[in-house]
């Protein structure tokens, strides 16, 4: 990544440094090409790269300095304490995402023997596979409207030898009269105009954005959700920062009680869920 057709490791990270590649996303590349750790980084900078690994690099950073994430150039992310394989067709796990997870983990402590639990907009399978592995007990059906996102998720479920009931489903949709202890969801809920949408430009834009306000996907499942929980039955939903008061009166509104919002690890407000009144 100099003049010539191949470069040391110390050249190639010097190269990403001035690429604007972050050093320690440079070395994960780096270490994936070269497939060694990265700690054999550190002592070996003097060794070289043949041409195809030169060249393999260098694709890597130039997609990594146009802002793709990471995590699609490794084809991995770890989440909630395990590794998920993902791609395009999925939006990133964030650890925001893991407050959600948290939070129906510790009603699952009080549900019954055999819970039933339905992940809806799944995308990698990230939060259903999370509940699985924590709460082998519970049934989890994880839902997407996209089909190559489902490929992901059931993937991600075959290699970590977990049982997800997979369904292709536009929300609520396909999931006729069942009932649920527990839903979870992280729709979208980033607003069509919002100005930091070029920033997330490589991630798949239906699981971002919904209406002008960032609020249709959540009004949606608010307002489905009653038809699809047992009586005392709980709804959880990933939000950004700016809708807690939002969804929480949503949720009110649709004959919901003991509404609250659990915060993220930065303090911002980021999950708010609520327990469906027996009477409704």
């Amino acid at each position: 990544m100099s003049d010539g057709p191949v470069c040391s490791v110390a050249a190639a990270l010097a190269r990403a440094r001035a690429m604007g590649v972050d050093r320690l996303d440079a070395q994960l590349l780096l270490a994936r090409v070269l497939a060694c750790p990265r700690s054999w980084l550190l002592a070996h900078d003097d060794a070289v790269l043949d041409v195809d690994q030169t060249l393999q690099l260098h694709g890597h950073l130039a997609r990594r300095a146009d802002g793709e994430p990471l995590a699609y150039l490794l084809g991995e992310k770890e989440f909630h304490g395990f590794v998920l394989k993902v791609d395009r067709a999925v939006l990133v796990p964030r650890p925001d995402t893991e407050t959600l997870v948290d939070w129906a983990l510790e009603l699952l402590e009080a549900a019954p023997a055999r819970p039933t639990v339905a992940d809806l907009g799944t995308g990698s399978g990230a939060i259903a596979l999370a509940l699985a592995r924590a709460r082998p007990n519970a049934h989890l059906c994880g839902v997407d409207v996209s089909s190559p996102a489902l490929e992901v998720a059931r993937a991600n479920g075959t290699r970590l030898g977990l049982e997800v009931e997979w369904l292709h489903s536009d929300w609520w949709s396909a999931l006729g009269g069942r009932r649920f202890d527990i839903v979870v969801a992280n729709p979208p809920y980033i607003s069509d105009g919002d100005p930091h949408l070029p920033e997330l430009r490589h991630e798949p834009r239906l699981a971002l954005t919904s209406g002008v306000d960032g609020l249709a996907a959540l009004r949606h499942l608010i307002a489905g959700a009653p038809a699809h929980l047992r009586p005392l039955g709980w709804l959880l939903l990933e939000h950004g920062h700016d809708q807690a008061d939002s969804v929480r009166e949503l949720l009110r509104r649709h004959g919901f009680a003991s509404t609250t919002t659990r915060h993220d690890l930065a303090g911002r407000p980021r999950v708010s869920g609520g327990q469906l009144c027996a009477s409704v």
